[in-house]
């Protein structure tokens, strides 16, 4: 009988104990939040100039950031309990990612819509959509988009090449071994180092030797770099020379992984190498293919160092890349605010693309499938 009428009462206890830590849980992530909100609102302010009340600088958030996720940690371990506690493992991630990633955008969207110009004594100055309004009349940031769409269209190039040397690598030829070593050598260079080794040596006017082996062969005007498409053609071909061994060996790794008994199968049924290759290797490498491609087009959406060393967009803006654009914006103009709004433009464009292709890349395998 005592333990009929012990226990109900133990487990109102109980019951009331986790009420009370829900609700001590929930006040302290409460608390916190609009502690470290209203610190950000009010340095928001102060740098935009609208309070005078503030920081000198954006440390204090920092602080208070690591503050209210120490306070975010412990409230979930008063509500969850136990799952709170399993939760602390995942959490500096997840911070770790807001503060890394989250924070930095959400700041460079802060930066976008100021005027700030570093040669001016005024300072960084609130200006709205006056940076987007300025971005829509300037043609050389619509002429780098345009160069945009053929570098990651020549990509499709770069990987039917790419295609070809891993076939040829993964068939039983001799010195193979040498081959891939000696295919692979591109890729080990910095692309700073083919940019001086090949742009303004190889490449150069005068003196260089493919100018001088241009000229013995009739070549009156051997400038790579002088008229627009020659240039854009030559920094396409000198970024694809660094480029083409990555796609190769990670299409060589799929070719070798392979099973061998799916294109004997081909071969008994009397189909011949094409037809071996379209109906059976291609499909069968899709989805390494979509994975490469959409790897290498990242890589190429960033290209800027062999331009900036090699050309400097030149001539008129012919071969000038969105992230080398912006690199003179900060670099000739010291114009932060105008460079960032691009910069953030050029992103959001980033995930719009990477994003459908996604999902045609995935519709596209598994219809193949």
């Amino acid at each position: 009988m005592q333990i009929l009428v012990d226990t109900p009462p133990r487990k109102v206890v109980q019951k009331r104990t986790a009420n009370r830590r829900k609700t001590v849980g929930r006040a302290l992530i409460g608390l916190a939040s609009l502690i470290f909100l209203l610190e950000v609102v009010m340095q928001i302010l102060h740098a935009t100039g609208t309070i005078a009340t503030g920081f000198a600088n954006w440390r204090p958030i920092l602080v208070g950031y690591l503050l209210w996720a120490a306070a975010f940690g412990a409230g979930q371990v008063l509500i969850r309990g136990e799952r709170g506690q399993r939760a602390l493992f995942l959490l500096p991630a997840v911070f770790f990612t807001v503060a890394v990633v989250i924070f930095p955008t959400v700041f460079g969207l802060y930066i976008a819509a100021l005027d700030w110009n570093l040669s001016s004594i005024e300072g960084p100055r609130f200006s709205g959509f006056d940076n987007l309004r300025s971005m829509l009349s300037d043609t050389y940031y619509w002429n780098a988009l345009g160069n945009m769409v053929f570098y990651t269209a020549a990509v499709l190039g770069e990987y039917a090449i790419a295609f070809a040397l891993a076939l040829l690598l993964s068939a039983e030829i001799r010195a193979r071994k040498f081959f891939r070593v000696v295919f692979l050598l591109p890729m080990m260079l910095s692309p700073v180092a083919v940019s001086w080794m090949i742009g303004k040596s190889l490449l150069e006017y005068r003196f260089g030797p493919a100018a001088t082996l241009a000229r013995y062969l009739g070549w009156d005007n051997p400038a790579f770099f002088a008229s627009p498409w020659m240039a854009r053609f030559t920094i396409q071909a000198m970024d694809a020379w660094v480029s083409i061994p990555f796609i190769m060996i990670i299409l060589l790794a799929g070719l070798q992984a392979m099973p061998k008994e799916v294109q004997e199968a081909a071969k008994v049924d009397g189909a011949n190498g094409w037809q071996s290759f379209w109906h059976v290797t291609f499909p069968i490498m899709l989805p390494v293919s979509v994975t490469v491609l959409i790897i290498r087009i990242i890589f190429k959406l960033k290209l800027a160092d062999i331009v900036i060393n090699v050309t400097a967009g030149g001539p008129g803006g012919a071969t000038d890349t969105v992230s080398s654009f912006i690199y003179r914006v900060y670099r000739d103009r010291s114009n932060v605010g105008y460079g960032t709004a691009l910069a953030m433009v050029y992103l959001a464009l980033i995930i719009v693309l990477l994003t459908l292709m996604l999902r045609l890349s995935k519709r596209w395998t598994q219809r193949v499938e």
